[in-house]
Parts: structure tokens; sequence; C-alpha cells
């Protein structure tokens, strides 16, 4: 299974469309209207994306998409 950091999680339960196809198009459609400065969201779209890709549809369903907006530290 995917080692996802908070941040990546928190992302994906904003654009989980049930289905791992579905979030990764949302993900991508999402990243599509990205400004330029915006380095930082780009860059862990571009992570979660990679390793939405990298795992199968099964193990996207056992992922547990609740938000967790405490710090990693």
């Amino acid at each position: 299974m995917m080692n996802f950091s908070n941040d990546e999680i928190n992302l994906m339960c904003i654009y989980d469309t049930g289905d791992r196809m579905g979030t990764l198009n949302a993900l991508r459609d999402m990243r599509g209207e990205l400004d330029a400065d915006e380095t930082e969201l780009r860059a862990m779209t571009d992570s979660a994306i990679s390793k939405l890709e990298a795992m199968t549809d099964a193990d996207y369903g056992k992922l547990e998409l609740y938000p967790d907006f405490d710090d990693e530290e």
C-alpha cells in the first residue's frame, strides 16, 4: 500500500469520487487549473497522482479517506 502524507490524504478527500480512476481524473483536472505560482500544491498533487497511478483499484478501496487536519510533526 502506498504511503500517503496527511496533506495528500486531505487532498484526495476533497477530490474523491469513490473510485481510483475518478479521483485521478479529478486531481488531473484540478491540476490543470493551478496558477504557475502554486508550486507547492502542484508538487503535492503530482505526488498523489503518481502514487494513485501505481496502486490498484483494490488498494484504493482500502484507503481510509478521512481528512486529518493535524500536522505531520
